[in-house]
């Protein structure tokens, strides 16, 4: 297996902090845009796509800033949601962090499954 490395993508964002927080920490939110069906149990997120499920914890979040899921089956993969608002021009971006060993195509991934939540926020 070759090694994991992390890959960060910046998105800007033409919506409150508040709006795009929801989208990234709730099973509903995820389920409008990441994946097919989103279940939830305590910390433990089941994402499901086409029939294949994957498992993520979520170890950290902080309020319309930040959100962090871990892989259950993956022991150093993790996916992360950065919010960050300039405090001069008032635009909101979205930072995804991602840990893959298939920088290219995990990149059009996201690039793909950011384009429906912009879609869905209208933005």
């Amino acid at each position: 297996m070759s090694e994991k490395i992390e890959i960060q993508l910046e998105y800007p964002m033409n919506c409150s902090p508040k709006v795009l927080y929801n989208r990234l920490s709730t099973a509903s939110g995820l389920a409008e845009w990441f994946a097919d069906d989103v279940q939830v149990r305590g910390k433990i997120y089941t994402f499901i796509w086409e029939g294949s499920e994957q498992q993520a914890e979520k170890t950290l979040q902080k309020e319309d800033k930040l959100v962090r899921y871990n892989w259950v089956d993956e022991e150093e993969g993790y996916f992360e949601f950065k919010i960050t608002k300039d405090d001069l021009t008032g635009d909101v971006s979205l930072i995804v962090i991602d840990t893959t060993d298939e920088e290219e195509e995990t990149s059009e991934l996201w690039n793909s499954q950011i384009a429906d939540l912009k879609h869905i926020l209208g933005c």
